[in-house]
């Protein structure tokens, strides 16, 4: 169960309990992938060419300067609860023709 932040808190900035799911678990992968590939690029062979590594890092880095939860998903309802990250209208109606 989460507490911080709240499901009602978070239903105000998406529609339905699906879409902050969907939302949510996109953007979850997207951190777990930064995490990962900023890891790499710190710890690195100083033999191997570590710029590949570290722009790869910097694909979707983190929105917020701070956070509760350390664990993706929870960052990423943080994320969502604070605006920084919604749902493209625009692309979802290219999706459904």
């Amino acid at each position: 169960m989460i507490l911080f932040p709240s499901v009602d808190e978070l239903l105000k900035r998406v529609d339905s309990r699906y879409s902050l799911i969907m939302l949510a678990s996109k953007r979850a992968h997207e951190i777990d992938k930064y995490r990962a590939d900023k890891w790499r690029a710190e710890n690195a062979d100083q033999s191997k060419d570590n710029h590949a590594a570290e722009a790869l890092a910097q694909d979707h880095p983190l929105l917020l300067d701070h956070y509760y939860s350390t664990k993706s998903v929870g960052m990423a309802l943080e994320e969502i609860e604070a605006g920084k990250v919604t749902i493209d209208t625009d692309h979802t109606e290219d999706l459904q023709d």
